[in-house]
């Protein structure tokens, strides 16, 4: 998603890849979200919609799980070997299975069919809000060019205003979800945030959502800056340690 750099331009329509391979739901999904200015792209199958996805890159990839030839998964992990674009899966049954499948694969969130479609544009809204997130002042330090800025935690370097992280001096690469939840957890050191806070928070959830996807967030966060860095306060949520 880009902005025309003259004269501060109207911005250039989001992309967005929709795989699915029920042509009546592709249709109708394609359809409802060009009536809200999104350009949409359209595979009806997981081989098709990786070859398009390498082709030209899209500001943000809509999957069903179930697809022919390489399904929703095995899709999303290997869009994730090469682009962190945000990625919202679809999912008819909304089963557990399914749910943690895609974000341990790597999505930022899931829908489940039939979906709404105030619902479904609301959930990519909030994914796009996260893909260009910037922290808010009250949530960041001062830039300091000695690096000073910096939040450091244990061999965990945070910069809040490049939006970088380094672990042993070494760059983490982060899906936009991962870095907002870990800049939630930097502003509040030592604090538990229990999740329907961090669904508030993080996902813009404006109410209850699935817990699940806060904690396979969490999951794949530790993987990437340390297991024992992020603590489980049964029974209330998580905090980052000092």
């Amino acid at each position: 998603m880009s902005v025309s750099e003259v004269g501060g331009g109207p911005p250039d329509p989001v992309t967005v890849l929709l795989v699915e391979d029920d042509e009546v739901i592709r249709r109708a999904v394609g359809m409802a979200l060009e009536r809200y200015g999104y350009r949409v792209s359209t595979a009806g199958d997981g081989l098709t919609g990786l070859e398009l996805f390498r082709e030209q890159p899209h500001d943000l990839l809509l999957l069903d799980v179930m697809l022919p030839g390489l399904d929703g998964i095995g899709l999303c992990r290997k869009i994730r070997e090469s682009s962190l674009a945000p990625i919202l899966m679809m999912s008819a049954r909304g089963d557990a299975l399914d749910v943690v499948s895609g974000l341990e694969a790597g999505a930022d969130d899931y829908v489940v069919k039939p979906v709404d479609t105030s619902v479904l544009v609301a959930r990519i809204r909030s994914l796009l809000r996260r893909a260009s997130f910037a922290p808010s002042p009250e949530h960041a330090p001062e830039p300091a060019s000695d690096g000073a800025g910096d939040l450091v935690f244990g061999d965990l370097t945070i910069d809040p205003q490049g939006l970088e992280v380094r672990r042993a001096g070494e760059p983490v690469g982060m899906a936009p979800t991962e870095l907002r939840l870990l800049l939630e957890f930097a502003a509040n050191p030592g604090i538990v945030l229990d999740r329907q806070t961090l669904l508030r928070n993080v996902w813009d959830y404006g109410w209850d959502g699935d817990s699940r996807v806060v904690d396979l967030c969490v999951q794949r966060l530790r993987k990437k800056i340390g297991p024992d860095r992020i603590e489980t306060v049964r029974g209330f949520g998580y905090k980052l340690r000092r």
